[in-house]
């Protein structure tokens, strides 16, 4: 019997198929399909896609000055945005913990100290450099809405955001409800020719909307103003000592936010520093001039204020002492018609007036006398 020799694909070559091979070959396709369906280990599975903490508010890459579709996880848009061109991350976080910010600090190679910064609240604003990372610490400021002032109203909330600038990524931080940042991104999307010029594009857009939410609260804080101002020198005086107080406070709290932002931001307009961009300067500027208004406001608001509660203590003094003179000036009104009382009160033999018959009547008649002058003195002078 002739022998048969086999090609490669199992097959006779007089043409006669080995039915075994053919089904070996289907069974170990099968097996691969069920493996990439069902995601066996060992199979051709793809990934399975992740998804970002709570702590991160919105994630994208921009690439000249525009975002890509979708939310990626933050490892991979910054893995995108350093392969292309033009191409940054934006990364907004909101309160992150301690694992979460690890996690960031390893994929955009911060170092500890600045993860720890970043992990912390109520910093001063500040620009600092660590390495090829600028760090830009801003407070934020809000108003809160009250029906009138007291002694415990809270008028402004703060809270601070930092911006870690990197060459291809920004990410924001931000702790505290106020200064939230997702107008901030919305608005600066729109400008597609501002956003191109990079990660500092991201820095501008939180300045220029942190400036002029301080503007803006100032605005509000000025109309307190005026309704303590109006209060305290009424004629009724209702605005009492503690809710003056107690808006200085909420004011100097404010001042605190605004008044330390200006040397930072001036570091930033040093065109010998590695700041942001020539295309970008002249918006900082803008941002710098509106920041110098909302200084000289606050500022005034502060010492209006101080003058608004030494004007309510002169005011206490002066009622204290009114009071002091109406008691003072009864006590005197009471005191005669005592001395008087107390003379003819005394039991001497040889006294004027004893064995008078009106003389009960006309110690009256002088107690009330005495009484009356005192009273129209006393009146005349003002102490009563």
């Amino acid at each position: 019997m002739p022998c048969e020799h086999r090609g490669r694909d199992g097959a006779r070559e007089g043409g006669v198929v080995d039915q075994r091979a053919v089904r070996d070959r289907a069974g170990r396709g099968v097996r691969a399909l069920a493996r990439r369906l069902l995601g066996r280990p060992g199979g051709d599975a793809p990934a399975p896609r992740r998804s970002n903490p709570d702590a991160v508010v919105d994630c994208a890459v921009y690439v000249n000055g525009r975002r890509e579709p979708g939310r990626p996880h933050y490892d991979d848009a910054y893995a995108r945005a350093r392969r292309g061109r033009n191409a940054f991350v934006w990364l907004g976080l909101h309160e992150p913990g301690p694992a979460v910010l690890a996690a960031v600090g390893r994929t955009f190679g911060l170092d500890e100290l600045t993860v720890e910064q970043a992990l912390a609240d109520g910093h001063r604003p500040t620009v600092q450099r660590h390495g090829p990372v600028t760090l830009l610490v801003l407070r934020t400021a809000g108003y809160v809405e009250h029906a009138e002032l007291t002694d415990t109203s809270e008028v402004i909330d703060t809270g601070d955001v930092m911006v870690l600038l990197g060459d291809r990524f920004a990410v924001t931080v931000r702790h505290g409800a106020a200064g939230a940042l997702r107008d901030v991104r919305a608005d600066i999307e729109r400008r597609p020719d501002l956003l191109a010029a990079g990660p500092w594009a991201v820095a501008y857009a939180v300045c220029d909307r942190m400036v002029d939410t301080y503007l803006e609260v100032a605005g509000h804080v000025e109309r307190d103003l005026e309704r303590v101002e109006e209060a305290v020198f009424a004629r009724d005086r209702s605005a009492d000592i503690q809710q003056v107080y107690q808006l200085k406070r909420e004011v100097v709290e404010f001042k605190r936010a605004v008044l330390p932002l200006q040397p930072p931001l001036r570091t930033l307009l040093d065109p010998t520093g590695d700041g942001p961009p020539r295309a970008l300067h002249r918006w900082f500027v803008d941002v710098d001039g509106r920041l110098g208004r909302a200084v000289d406001r606050v500022a005034a608001y502060d010492d209006l204020l101080t003058s608004i509660v030494q004007s309510r203590l002169a005011q206490l003094a002066v009622e204290q002492n009114n009071d002091m003179r109406k008691i003072a000036a009864w006590a005197a009104i009471a005191a005669t018609q005592t001395g008087i009382a107390g003379i003819y009160g005394m039991n001497f033999d040889h006294m004027p007036e004893l064995a008078w018959r009106y003389g009960y009547a006309g110690a009256l008649a002088l107690m009330a006398v005495a009484a009356l002058a005192l009273y129209r003195l006393f009146r005349c002078s003002g102490w009563l």
